[in-house]
């Protein structure tokens, strides 16, 4: 009979894959957390607007959302290792690129290059790991996968904030080269080689779908903190056309079955059904309170960007303090009950913030940061894991590209609703620091909301773990869940 995940342990093979891995994506979670606290800089250093210096993020986005579809056949087709090298290295000359960029609109132009490699790095990080790995101590593993995921969102802005400080905006990227040129050597002499004979042909057609529906939602997203909110027409019309080729795409999968860019039919598998739900609602919760986080510590308490990052920093040691002990669980107890244990302290992390006024002391809200930390931790890690419970190798690369897609789309959406509930709240409370603060608890109160559906929804999630029974799929995954 095969094992429980409760008796397995780390394979030191799944270790070393996962320590190559990591230290590539690096770059990538560095640079995005480090740019978006420097456009103000920016704007003021090349001599534009605002509106025009926030297309370095958002070209950025839109470029991820393009490629991310892709990850899974390339892998198919020319095997792991290979793309993850080829993406690494072009976002290494993107990011050297940028640091190179002479006007607004190099810049740009530079980073929806870097776009194109990220797009293709974040799902393939998860893929790889959860194949090295085939279904055992998934909790575990998460618990080394999510590490830059809940560290370097901390660290960023504090390095954003120092750079901008005492060096030039263009050393801003070329903090991402060590990561990218010793990820690449160790990926190189790391992983192992290719060995893949597969000829999968493309979906062009599925392509043509999906990302433009990805890119289309995303851009709308971004567009809606502008006048006007979600029914302004430069924000509805991509959200609208972005959902309708999305709906086209889910039955036009459907009908291609396990040939198309991305099987949706996975979502008949309920640990991937309900694990990407809530990686939706907790990438809301969480890039929407990183975002409103920086902003209340300037716009009401006046700090500056390296202020406001070593006031956000907490978060990342309480995150630090929940990694091993959510793993542990997650692989012990099982996903659903470490994931609702999370949200609850996440969701009562969040209420202090709701009530903040201009003056709240600042050591209990960095005590309150520790705790919403350690709650995110706990969260992530069952989520992520339970996304990949009982599903055979092929499966896993649609997976993480489902997984990728839900966080990365729900982080935006989150952002974008809070931006547009402060925006309001901010206009109906102009004027002093306290009337601020009134507008930053609306914006906190709903990001608890997210928190609150999400409790609910993670009762949905695989219970604790049981012996693997003689089919097909569990079999090849080597664990299965109470469901």
């Amino acid at each position: 009979m095969t094992k429980t995940t409760t008796d397995d342990r780390l394979d030191p093979k799944v270790v070393k894959i996962a320590v190559a891995l990591i230290v590539g994506s690096l770059a990538v979670v560095f640079d995005t957390t480090i740019v978006n606290v420097a456009l103000q800089t920016l704007s003021a250093q090349l001599h534009v607007p605002i509106s025009t210096i926030q297309w370095v993020s958002t070209g950025y986005l839109l470029a991820l959302g393009a490629v991310i579809p892709l990850a899974g056949w390339a892998q198919a087709r020319f095997g792991g290792k290979r793309v993850w090298l080829f993406a690494l290295t072009v976002f290494l000359i993107g990011s050297i690129l940028c640091s190179l960029a002479w006007s607004a609109t190099s810049l740009i132009s530079f980073r929806i290059v870097q776009g194109f490699g990220g797009g293709l790095l974040f799902p393939l990080f998860s893929t790889m790991i959860m194949q090295a790995a085939a279904g055992r101590a998934l909790g575990r593993t998460m618990s080394i996968v999510s590490l830059p995921m809940v560290v370097v969102p901390i660290l960023g802005p504090i390095i954003g904030g120092v750079i901008l400080n005492w060096l030039d905006w263009r050393w801003l990227f070329w903090v991402n080269v060590p990561f990218c040129v010793v990820g690449f050597i160790l990926a190189w002499r790391m992983l192992d080689a290719d060995a893949t004979n597969a000829r999968p042909r493309f979906d062009l057609v599925g392509w043509l779908l999906l990302s433009p529906s990805l890119v289309a939602i995303l851009f709308g997203l971004s567009r809606s903190s502008q006048k006007g909110g979600f029914g302004g027409a430069d924000a509805f019309g991509p959200l609208l056309a972005g959902t309708v080729l999305l709906v086209i795409f889910a039955w036009y999968s459907v009908r291609r079955g396990g040939t198309a860019l991305v099987d949706v039919r996975l979502f008949a598998h309920r640990p991937l059904a309900s694990a990407t739900a809530m990686a939706f609602l907790s990438g809301a919760a969480l890039y929407g309170g990183m975002a409103l986080l920086p902003l209340y510590l300037q716009q009401v308490r006046g700090a500056d960007a390296l202020h406001a990052g070593l006031l956000v920093a907490p978060l990342g040691i309480g995150a630090l303090l929940g990694r091993p002990l959510a793993g542990g669980l997650t692989d012990r107890i099982g996903p659903r009950r470490v994931a609702f244990a999370g949200f609850v302290i996440v969701g009562l992390a969040t209420v202090p913030f709701a009530l903040v006024s201009a003056t709240t002391d600042e050591w209990f809200l960095m005590a309150v940061l520790v705790v919403r930390g350690f709650g995110l931790s706990v969260v992530s890690i069952p989520l992520q894991a339970a996304s990949f419970v009982g599903l055979r190798r092929d499966e896993i690369a649609h997976a993480g590209i489902i997984n990728r897609v839900a966080q990365q789309v729900g982080g935006s959406f989150g952002v974008a609703v809070l931006a547009v509930i402060l925006d309001v709240a901010l206009g109906n409370h102009s004027g002093s620091a306290a009337l601020a603060a009134n507008a930053f608890d609306q914006a906190f109160w709903w990001a608890a909301g997210f928190t609150g559906v999400a409790l609910v929804l993670s009762l949905m999630l695989p219970g604790a773990p049981q012996p693997t029974p003689n089919n097909s799929r569990a079999t090849t995954a080597g664990v299965a869940q109470e469901v």
